[in-house]
C-alpha cells in the first residue's frame, strides 16, 4: 500500500512538511510506503472550465503546461491521499487549490476515480482560519466518495516560523494518531 501527500506550502520542508512526516512515521511503522510532493516553487493554474476531461474521459487534464497531470497519476496509483496546506487567508494555498480544482474535475469526469481511496487533511496555521482550510480539504475527499479517518483532534498544527510546529505537542500527537488510524483503515479496506 502507498500514501501520497501533496504539500501545498510555499516553504519547502516547513511546518506543513513536519506535520506530514509525523503522520508518515506511523504509516511507515505499519509497512505502508509514503511519498510527499511539495509544491514549493511549482507554478500551477486552476481549472479553466474547458470540460475537455468530460469529453475525453482519459483521466487527464487538458491543460498540460504544468505538473498537475503528474500529480493526478500519482493520486491514482496511491491507496491513500494526504492533502496538506498552511492556512493562507483562512483557506488552502493557491497551488493546492489548483490541484484540488483540476484533479477534482478530472475525477468527477471519470466516474469519481478516487472513490474509496483513503483521504486525510493536514493543516498548519499561525493562529486562526484553520477550520476553513480543514473543511476545504475534506470537501475534496467527500465529493470524490473517499473514506476519511478521524484523529484525536482536528488535524492541525500551530506555528509560523519553520520548525515552530514541533513545539505543538497536541498537534504532533494528532498527526501520529491520524497516521495510526489511516493505517488501520487502509488495512481494513484492503483485507
Amino acid at each position: 500500500m502507498k500514501v501520497l501527500a501533496i504539500n501545498g506550502s510555499a516553504r519547502k520542508d516547513g511546518n506543513t512538511a513536519i506535520m506530514v512526516r509525523t503522520l508518515f512515521a506511523e504509516l511507515e511503522k505499519e509497512g505502508i510506503e509514503t511519498h510527499m510532493e511539495q509544491l514549493h516553487g511549482v507554478k500551477l493554474t486552476g481549472c479553466i472550465a474547458c470540460y475537455e476531461c468530460f469529453k475525453r474521459k482519459d483521466r487527464r487534464c487538458a491543460v498540460t503546461k504544468d505538473k498537475v497531470n503528474g500529480y493526478i497519476e500519482m493520486m491514482l496509483e496511491a491507496d491513500g491521499i494526504v492533502l496538506a496546506s498552511p492556512t493562507y487567508f483562512a483557506d488552502v494555498t493557491a497551488g493546492l487549490r489548483a490541484v484540488i480544482e483540476r484533479a477534482g474535475m478530472v475525477a468527477r469526469a471519470c466516474d469519481d476515480m478516487f472513490a474509496r481511496k483513503v483521504g486525510a487533511a493536514v493543516v498548519t496555521l499561525r493562529r486562526g482560519g484553520g477550520m476553513q482550510t480543514f473543511n476545504s480539504l475534506n470537501a475534496f475527499f467527500f465529493i470524490g466518495q473517499m473514506v476519511v479517518p478521524g484523529s484525536s483532534y482536528w488535524n492541525m498544527g500551530f506555528g509560523r516560523e519553520v520548525g515552530q510546529v514541533e513545539g505543538d505537542e497536541e498537534g504532533l500527537k494528532t498527526m501520529a494518531d491520524l497516521g495510526r488510524n489511516m493505517a488501520w483503515l487502509m488495512k481494513k479496506l484492503n483485507a
